[in-house]
């Protein structure tokens, strides 16, 4: 159970994809979710210890942090910028 950290990302993101791509008129929501749980991700590694981060960990603990931030805000910004098209 090393790979939690990672383990919750991934089961956050999983949702928010299905959501986006499962249900009718939910992309937005999906989005957030996935932007969410990428914040999530960025948060997790930056608490944790070098050690316990598992394989979120990939490079530098500033370089994840931004990575998984940036990626967080960038999907957030573009579910609630991006015209529904109704």
């Amino acid at each position: 159970m090393r790979q939690w950290p990672l383990l919750i990302v991934l089961i956050g993101v999983a949702a928010g994809l299905g959501i986006a791509v499962l249900v009718a008129d939910r992309w937005r929501l999906g989005s957030l979710i996935i932007g969410a749980f990428l914040g999530v991700g960025a948060v997790i590694r930056a608490v944790l210890p070098r050690g316990e981060a598992g394989l979120l960990q990939v490079r530098s603990k500033a370089f994840d942090v931004a990575a998984l931030g940036i990626a967080s805000v960038a999907i957030i910004a573009l579910a609630i910028v991006v015209p529904s098209g109704r």
